[in-house]
């Protein structure tokens, strides 16, 4: 007992001892088409980063949408998704998990709606950042 108590306060002792514990990144989404191309990482603590500029927080609503999409992308991801883009596209898209990447154009979320989600994150966190959607 004395020893389980003794272990307990060391692990909560070096807890605090200001071990600089970071979140990990979910994904990083780089979106190419005629208006350009927009790279936005975004991390698990809340915080997103458009084109290489300054970390900005994202709101509440869409670190939920973030996470929701990692979890809906992580099987596409795995398999090395690769859907190729036609003629009539306007965007394509990279996603990359810790598990791997995926490639689609904007054409494709028709189709798969966990790609539709994708999209509709990068909108809404490129006013996050204030970039142009």
């Amino acid at each position: 007992m004395w020893r389980r108590c003794a272990a307990i306060l060391l692990c909560a002792g070096l807890a605090g001892c200001g071990f600089d514990v970071q979140a990990p990144d979910l994904f990083v989404l780089t979106r190419t088409g005629r208006s350009g191309t927009l790279t936005m990482l975004v991390n698990d603590s809340g915080t997103i980063r458009c084109n290489g500029g300054k970390t900005k927080s994202l709101p509440d609503p869409l670190l939920l949408q973030a996470r929701d999409l990692a979890t809906n992308l992580d099987n596409d991801a795995k398999a090395n998704l690769r859907i190729p883009v036609p003629a009539n596209s306007v965007y394509s898209y990279k996603v990359t998990l810790q598990d791997g990447t995926l490639t689609f154009p904007d054409t494709a979320a028709a189709k798969y709606s966990e790609l539709a989600q994708a999209e509709q994150f990068t909108l809404a966190a490129a006013g996050v950042c204030g970039v142009g959607r």
